[in-house]
């Protein structure tokens, strides 16, 4: 049985781990980044043409000060950057999604594509650390773009014993890691815990080449580096049998 160490935040990392189980995989959980939503008050909907989620937690943290006010988010224009984001922004209410499918700069093309800078502003919904300017790349292409600054993801402090112990012993085969900063993370806490004894055996799969090369500067010993066809899922998990 292959066994996968999930670095996702544990509210993604959840129905991933029912998924990979469901298929027969060992699965063990690390969340890596705890998301913080932030509590201050949305601006007016009204104001912008669309919103842009460059994250499911972006949608989460966005849904938590929106739906206790009764805001009717239905009919407002989405713009995301992947299925996943999509799928998280459909689950919440939100009813007029376009997905780019791929990373921020495919979103930003997907964005200058569907919308006009003379149609009014955009807002992001972002976290306090970024990863790609997609507001950088739109107000270049002559949009108005607001960051609402909605969630951090704050680092994990020191790997749990118990995949300290899994990696000690080869209990691990596969670390899936979704972004860069993720895998610097692990990166940092193998490093703190045995480093490259512990990586050694394990093969990283990455979301994409950014997140690879995060891995690649750690300077760990990997069994493996692999890397998704396109940044998406069911690229990345098709990556943990190769």
């Amino acid at each position: 049985m292959t066994r996968i160490l999930i670095t996702r935040p544990l509210e993604d990392a959840e129905p991933l781990a029912a998924l990979l189980t469901a298929a027969g995989y060992g699965v063990l959980i690390e969340p890596l980044l705890d998301i913080v939503s932030f509590d201050h008050p949305l601006p007016d909907l009204a104001e912008f043409q669309a919103v842009l989620f460059t994250s499911a937690n972006g949608v989460r943290a966005f849904a938590r000060a929106a739906l206790p006010h009764s805001l009717a988010i239905s009919a407002y224009p989405v713009i995301t950057v992947g299925a996943a984001t999509k799928a998280a922004a459909l689950s919440y209410g939100f009813e007029n999604v376009v997905s780019a499918d791929g990373d921020v700069e495919e979103m930003a093309r997907l964005v200058i594509g569907r919308c006009q800078p003379d149609s009014g502003a955009l807002l992001q919904i972002a976290a306090t650390e970024r990863a790609g300017d997609l507001a950088g790349r739109l107000t270049d292409a002559g949009f108005v773009v607001r960051r609402d600054v909605r969630y951090r993801a704050q680092p994990a402090e020191a790997l749990t014993p118990a995949t300290v112990t899994a990696l000690a012993a080869g209990g691990i085969d596969v670390a899936l890691l979704y972004s860069p900063r993720t895998a610097r993370v692990l990166a940092k806490l193998l490093g703190a815990a045995g480093g490259s004894q512990l990586s050694s055996r394990v093969a990283a799969v990455c979301l994409s080449s950014a997140v690879a090369a995060a891995v690649v500067e750690g300077g760990l010993l990997w069994r493996a580096v692999r890397v998704a066809c396109r940044p998406d899922q069911d690229a990345l998990l098709d990556q943990i049998a190769d």
